[in-house]
């Protein structure tokens, strides 16, 4: 693992490095991006930046100058070949009080890397019976404050499945802890609006650019009647779902397989599209 503290790389990453005060740590006030790498080049790197900055702005954080992170970015980097890694940029608010409110001290950027193992070809998902909150004040920010999605997760893992699924408060289909989902009714591929409170993903963007499909809210028991279905993320690419609670599904079925071939064809052929 290599990491990049506020400007300097750090000699021992597992070591202690952050104040006990940061209010990322303290109250999970930060926002992040997890970025995958391909022999040692970032992916998508450039819609990655303009999310971080679409975050903090919406967190009432100040963006960090590109250029730094990239330049994070590359030391983090240097002489890594590894086939498929795991960038993350975290920025939070820094030192501060005890409690909710923040300090005026600066903010802490991290930038850490990691090899990432290949993703399994498909994978199960389990309905949580918690809501995302698409009109709350984080709604559709990659935020720090990842305790909802810890919690929804050990749900699913301990009902055998890998990614728990949300429903927003209206009952529509919204997203997984860390994915966002495709689906397919009648021939037509599907995802949700991000109305409905999901993130904004890099992944779910470039499908939609490079398959299509339709951004539409529906009611999630618009899966009842899904001939097939698939995760997409930074780390899971175009990932069939072979079982979403208790209904098996194709894994691929014919759209995901084709929308799983074009992905990886057109992620070849750009690092930064």
């Amino acid at each position: 693992m290599r990491a990049w503290l506020n400007g300097k790389l750090i000699d021992d990453p597992t070591g202690p490095t952050l104040s006990v005060t940061d209010h990322g740590f303290t109250v999970g006030d930060g926002v992040f991006e997890s970025i995958k790498t391909l022999q040692g080049q970032p992916f998508a790197l450039t819609r990655h930046l303009e999310r971080l900055a679409r975050s903090a702005s919406g967190l009432g954080l100040a963006a960090p100058d590109h250029d730094e992170v990239r330049r994070g970015v590359a030391e983090v980097l240097s002489g890594v070949s590894d086939e498929r890694g795991r960038l993350r940029i975290t920025l939070s608010a820094g030192p501060a009080p005890m409690g909710s409110g923040r300090g005026d001290g600066p903010p802490t950027l991290v930038v850490a890397y990691s090899a990432l193992s290949p993703t399994p070809a498909s994978t199960t998902v389990c309905t949580v019976p918690w809501p995302r909150n698409e009109r709350g004040a984080t709604a559709g920010l990659k935020t720090t404050s990842y305790a909802e999605n810890v919690i929804a997760l050990a749900h699913a893992t301990e009902r055998g499945a890998s990614e728990a699924i949300f429903a927003n408060t209206v009952g529509d289909l919204c997203e997984g802890t860390g994915s966002n989902v495709f689906y397919v009714v009648d021939g037509e591929l599907r995802t949700p609006t991000l109305a409905s409170g999901c993130l904004a993903g890099v992944t779910r963007a470039l499908v939609l650019e490079w398959c299509g499909g339709v951004e539409v809210d529906e009611p999630m028991s618009v899966m009842e009647h899904a001939s097939e279905a698939f995760l997409v993320s930074t780390t899971r690419d175009v990932q069939a779902i072979s079982r979403w609670d208790d209904r098996e599904l194709p894994a691929p079925g014919p759209v995901t397989e084709q929308c799983a071939r074009t992905w990886a064809e057109r992620e070849a052929e750009q690092v930064d599209p």
